[in-house]
């Protein structure tokens, strides 16, 4: 797994800074490949995330009665989510052995890219010489 710039947004960004234009600070999370991503969000992970989300668990413990899982298994799993960023896991002050799992966003998005070509700024021809000055165009 990796974590990065998306190439395509990437782009976009540069021709938007070297136009001028605001670019909008984006926080995500990338891996390599499709396969990364579906070793990481198994099913079993998924319904970790969904059920912290709606239950709200008090402890680790409390996770796995809910789930009906082993403890070590449920561990292992949010070691794994917590590492790649999709939980928090807060230590009690007060039980320094309570582990209370977070999950601080409501939804997960998908985006897969179906083109190979990165976009580019170039500046677009003028289809008729000397009645406008070139624009800066971004492939679509």
């Amino acid at each position: 797994m990796g974590a990065g710039k998306n190439t395509r947004n990437a782009a976009w960004e540069r021709a938007k800074i070297e136009a001028g234009q605001e670019v909008k600070k984006q926080e995500g999370l990338y891996f390599e490949s499709i396969d990364t991503m579906r070793a990481i969000l198994t099913n079993k992970r998924l319904l970790i995330l969904k059920t912290i989300k709606e239950k709200e668990p008090n402890s680790i413990y409390e996770l796995a009665k809910i789930l009906g899982r082993d403890l070590k298994n449920i561990n292992q799993d949010l070691k794994l989510l917590a590492d790649v960023g999709l939980v928090i896991l807060e230590k009690m002050d007060k039980d320094k052995k309570r582990v209370v799992p977070h999950v601080d966003y409501s939804k997960i998005l998908l985006e897969i890219p179906v083109f190979s070509a990165q976009p580019t700024a170039h500046l677009a021809k003028d289809p008729f010489p000397g009645t406008a000055e070139p624009q800066l165009g971004l492939p679509r």
